[in-house]
C-alpha cells in the first residue's frame, strides 16, 4: 500500500511550467480532482494534503529539487511510513514525452531529487512513477533542458502520460501496484478499421419495348378482317 505520494519539482512561478516540474503537475491534478487542498506546512517545508479515502499523504517539497529528500524524510519519519510505502513522481529523461512507467527501486540516473531522497532514506527501495520528458538535443546540457518549458506538442504528450498515471494511481494507493504497472505499461490497442460492405445497386429495369405505331395499326386491321368467322 502507498501511504505517501511525493511530486518532485521546483517552487516558484519561473519553474512551474518547466519539464522538471512534471511530478508537481501530476500530484496537483490528483489533488484538484479529489478536492484536496495542499497547504504549506513549515514543519515539513512542503505543501501537504491528505487523500481521506485511502489515508495517503500528498507531498510537494518546497525546497529546491536537490533538497527534496528533507521533506520526504521528515514526513515519512513523523508518520512512520516505510520506503516501500512511498511513491515518488518525477520527470524522466530516458523516456520520450508521453511515456509513463512505474518501478520499485533502481538507479537515480543523475536526477538530483531522487539522489537526495535516496541519501536521506538510506535506500533506493521506494516506488517511482516516471514521466518521460525526452532527451535533450545534442549540445544541450540535461540540467538546462529540464528547466525549459516544453513546446505545446510535447506538453500535450506529457499531459497524456499524466492522465494515464492518474487513472492507475488509485490502484497504487490500494496496494495493487502490479495491476497498476500492467495497465500503465500496456499500450492501448487500436481497433482495426471495419471494412464497409459493398453497396449493391438495385438491378436496373430495362424499358419496355413499344411496338411501332404503323405495325400496331396493320395488326389491328388483320384482326378485324380475319378475327371473326
Amino acid at each position: 500500500m502507498i501511504r505517501l505520494v511525493v511530486g518532485l519539482g521546483n517552487p516558484g512561478k519561473e519553474y512551474e511550467r518547466t519539464r522538471h516540474n512534471a511530478g508537481f503537475w501530476l500530484v496537483e491534478r490528483f489533488a484538484s480532482a479529489n478536492g484536496i487542498v495542499l497547504r504549506k506546512d513549515n514543519k515539513f517545508q512542503a505543501l501537504v494534503g491528505r487523500h481521506e479515502p485511502s489515508g495517503a499523504w500528498l507531498l510537494l517539497p518546497q525546497s529546491f529539487m536537490n533538497a527534496s529528500g528533507r521533506a520526504v524524510q521528515m514526513l515519512a519519519g513523523f508518520f512512520k511510513i516505510k520506503p516501500e510505502e512511498i511513491l515518488v513522481v518525477h520527470d524522466e529523461l530516458d523516456f520520450p514525452p508521453g511515456a509513463a512507467k512505474i518501478k520499485l527501486g533502481g538507479g537515480i540516473a543523475g536526477h538530483n531529487g531522487l539522489k537526495d531522497i535516496s541519501q536521506r532514506l538510506a535506500t533506493h527501495e521506494y516506488w517511482r512513477l516516471r514521466l518521460g520528458v525526452g532527451k535533450p538535443p545534442a549540445g544541450t546540457d540535461g540540467a538546462d533542458y529540464v528547466l525549459q518549458k516544453p513546446p505545446a506538442e510535447e506538453r500535450a504528450a506529457i499531459d497524456g502520460a499524466i492522465q494515464r498515471g492518474l487513472e492507475v494511481l488509485p490502484l497504487c494507493l490500494s496496494g495493487d501496484l502490479q495491476t497498476a504497472m500492467q495497465r500503465l505499461h500496456t499500450e492501448p490497442q487500436k481497433e482495426p478499421d471495419k471494412e464497409q460492405p459493398e453497396k449493391k445497386e438495385p438491378p436496373k429495369k430495362e424499358p419496355e419495348k413499344k411496338e411501332p405505331e404503323k405495325e400496331s395499326r396493320i395488326r389491328s386491321s388483320l384482326k378485324s378482317l380475319f378475327g371473326k368467322k
